[in-house]
């Protein structure tokens, strides 16, 4: 009888026991699922990017008709198969068309799928910029910081990180003074992001125009923002890269070029006449550009950049605040993305790329989370027009037929 009454409390004990197993299990998930926030974390953490959490589903009829709006526009824009890329589009996270066509090398005839990491251009400057913002939501730099601050050896004291986010900083493009003056630097040389540095540093590279006082796109920009990266993170900006971004958001195929390593095994760039395009000596600067990647990856860090996580809502602000339009127009630039504003209060957010023959388009539709991504390694224009699927979405001034 002992026995049975002891089984008895034991089987009245069990649930008991599970239930409080469950609630500490609760109280532990629901504590893990607290963020903390960048400016919390220790200074020997770095800042990760977080992937956006489940989004509303699609329902098939919405999906049908934008499928049937958006496949015609492909029809019309890349006839006869000549995208030679990649191309998709999604809302809320949700892929609604998909198209890959042609090859990633010519000569061998490997097709372009998509887990192809095509060069993105100047669509590395969103990313480049993403990192930076990230640790300045963590309190590793300052927006208004002075370059100097970080790099001593660069040359022009006013220049803030701000400003070489938004290209207001005055500096000539490094293209334009290594290209010639063999003084300044050899050609047959491959120059890196600490040789601009130098360069500008010790052979009195002057301004194209007074810092702060009006938006000129430039690739140096970026580049400096790569080394400050470095000089904070105490990483390779190729490293810190796949830390606080491709890695946290499970970007498989995204990469930053390791020149020395694999110049000559990714996917080379090509004119529109198909001749192979040479890798010259600006092809190891990174920042401005040399990040691989593949629409589907490109995509995971659209949402992840539109996830509330992304940024604190001061900061988030800024970025998005345009610092280029000296004088009233549609055009402007913010902290690493391109903006037009229009009259009606619509603002279109997107950035482009052109490398040699690659080309690239990333188009992000806050208001209706749709992402648009173009990627190509043989030069075509229409690569840009991919913009105008934005009417189908919301109420852009944008006509679908048109080409620039």
């Amino acid at each position: 009888m002992n026995f049975i009454k002891k089984a008895n409390i034991l089987y009245l004990l069990l649930p008991i026991a599970v239930l409080t197993s469950c609630k500490k299990e609760s109280a532990s998930d629901e504590k893990a699922a607290i963020e903390i926030k960048d400016s919390e974390l220790p200074k020997n953490v770095l800042p990760k990017m977080k992937p956006m959490g489940k989004e509303t589903p699609l329902t098939a009829d919405y999906i049908k008709e934008k499928q049937l709006r958006i496949d015609s526009f492909v029809r019309k824009n890349w006839p006869n198969n000549s995208m030679n890329g990649g191309f998709l589009v999604a809302k809320n996270g949700q892929i609604i068309y998909e198209k890959y066509e042609g090859y990633s090398n010519l000569r061998d005839k490997t097709p372009i799928r998509d887990t192809t990491s095509i060069h993105i251009a100047s669509v590395s400057k969103v990313l480049t910029a993403t990192a930076v913002l990230k640790l300045v939501n963590a309190k590793r730099i300052d927006l208004d910081q002075k370059v100097t601050d970080f790099l001593p050896e660069f040359p022009y004291p006013e220049v803030t990180v701000r400003m070489l986010l938004c290209h207001r900083s005055g500096m000539r493009s490094y293209a334009y003074f290594t290209d010639r003056d063999k003084s300044v630097w050899d050609r047959h040389n491959t120059l890196t992001n600490q040789d601009i540095l130098t360069i500008m540093g010790t052979k009195h590279i002057a301004l194209e125009q007074k810092t702060g006082t009006r938006f000129a796109y430039c690739n140096t920009n970026y580049a400096m923002l790569a080394l400050i990266i470095e000089k904070v993170t105490k990483l390779s900006y190729r490293d810190a890269m796949a830390q606080m971004i491709f890695k946290p958001l499970g970007m498989a195929h995204t990469f930053v070029l390791d020149f020395d390593k694999d110049k000559h095994h990714v996917a080379p760039s090509y004119k529109a006449s198909r001749v192979e395009i040479g890798i010259d000596y600006l092809d190891k600067i990174y920042g401005d550009k040399n990040i691989y990647s593949t629409p589907r990856d490109l995509l995971k860090f659209d949402r992840a950049r539109n996830s509330p996580s992304f940024l604190e809502p001061a900061l988030l602000a800024q970025v998005f605040t345009g610092y280029s339009n000296e004088r009233k127009g549609t055009k402007n630039y913010g902290l690493g993305i391109r903006m037009i504003n229009w009259d009606n209060g619509k603002n279109f957010y997107f950035h482009n790329g052109w490398w040699h023959g690659f080309t690239s388009s990333y188009v992000t539709l806050k208001d209706e989370n749709v992402t648009i991504i173009a990627l190509s390694n043989k030069f075509n224009r229409s690569t840009y027009a991919v913009r105008k699927l934005a009417v189908t979405f919301g109420d852009y001034p944008f006509k679908v037929e048109d080409t620039e």
